[in-house]
């Protein structure tokens, strides 16, 4: 969870449209899923007791948009100063079911990474994790939401909320990265990760590049044309003026697979993630960018671009994104009344 001041959070009401082309080579190879489809966004909601009572008419309004046919949550389903308990989940778990559209949730670090804070319980992390795993991923390889459909999960890496599948000729990919140095920020009382702490950082992290790389193969031989990414962390962080290698050195071996096979990759890839809480789009890996050298990253990766949506308690709209034959055009859509 990121702290954002009020006044820059106060932008978010803006309703932005962005297009981004995608190469008319790469789209000519396939005439499947020419088709417009259209999926919603939303991530870092609900916080805080307004938005918990206001949730189900954001459902409503979602389940109300004619254009949408799937929705992605990017994770971190309660603010980062509140309990992490199993009644709270529940709650949200039963508004997530009435989705009309399949829902794909990203597991976020409010729900799990941070609950060692007093405010939010003094958990044990990883003991959360197990629990949001068995309330929301009761059927593994199954979406949410009322019309439920097939993924391609690692639920048998036990890595349930890590799936893969395609729409449109694109192939998408949600994984489970989260904020707080990807869950290797000391808890409560200690000064550094503790060895079960860094063990499951370091199978999960394993999982997500194994998921990359295959979202990746599969794409290329299906001829698709664009990967999207789907995830809870800012690994790019515009904000962030100085980043130290301290916040987020855990990063580093995802955001290398991510580049390695973005550039092998002739079509557009495309980074929605949520954490920093304000919209944003930008090009995290072209040249001249600083986050280049931090990584460790070489040669500049011209074809990623990536999209912060809105989120905290300031939010007040979705993100509604349409894959055309040509482009996948995006627009914060405001929350109604």
């Amino acid at each position: 969870m990121r702290v954002r001041r009020a006044s820059v959070v106060s932008t978010c009401v803006a309703l932005v449209g962005v297009t981004i082309g995608i190469p008319s080579a790469t789209a000519a190879g396939s005439s499947q899923g020419d088709d417009p489809y259209t999926f919603a966004v939303i991530g870092d909601i609900p916080y805080g007791p307004t938005q918990i009572a206001d949730f189900p008419k954001v459902v409503q309004q979602i389940n109300a948009d004619p254009k949408v046919r799937l929705v992605s949550h990017l994770g971190d389903i309660k603010d980062g100063s509140s309990v992490c308990s199993d009644e709270y989940f529940a709650q949200v778990k039963r508004q997530f079911d009435t989705f009309s559209d399949p829902l794909v949730y990203t597991i976020g670090d409010n729900e799990w990474t941070d609950c060692h804070r007093a405010n939010n319980g003094s958990y044990n992390p990883l003991e959360r994790l197990a629990k949001v795993r068995s309330v929301f991923f009761p059927e593994p390889g199954r979406t949410l939401g009322k019309h439920s459909v097939k993924v391609t999960s690692q639920a048998a890496q036990g890595i349930p909320e890590d799936v893969r599948f395609t729409r449109a000729n694109v192939a998408f990919a949600a994984l489970h990265i989260v904020g707080s140095n990807n869950n290797m920020a000391p808890w409560t009382g200690k000064t550094a990760p503790t060895p079960e702490q860094t063990a499951e950082v370091l199978g999960r992290t394993a999982a997500v590049i194994q998921s990359i790389r295959e979202t990746f193969t599969q794409a290329r031989a299906d001829r698709n044309k664009a990967v999207v990414l789907l995830t809870q962390a800012d690994m790019f962080d515009p904000t962030v003026a100085d980043p130290t290698y301290a916040g987020y050195f855990a990063f580093q071996p995802i955001v290398q697979a991510i580049a390695q096979e973005s550039a092998a990759f002739r079509g557009p890839v495309y980074l929605f993630n949520g954490d920093s809480h304000v919209y944003n789009s930008d090009q995290p890996l072209a040249a001249g960018s600083k986050w280049l050298p931090f990584y460790g990253v070489s040669t500049p990766v011209t074809n990623l671009s990536r999209v912060t949506i809105d989120g905290s308690t300031g939010v007040a709209n979705y993100l509604r994104v349409t894959i055309d034959r040509n482009a996948l055009t995006w627009t914060r859509v405001p929350f109604t009344d």
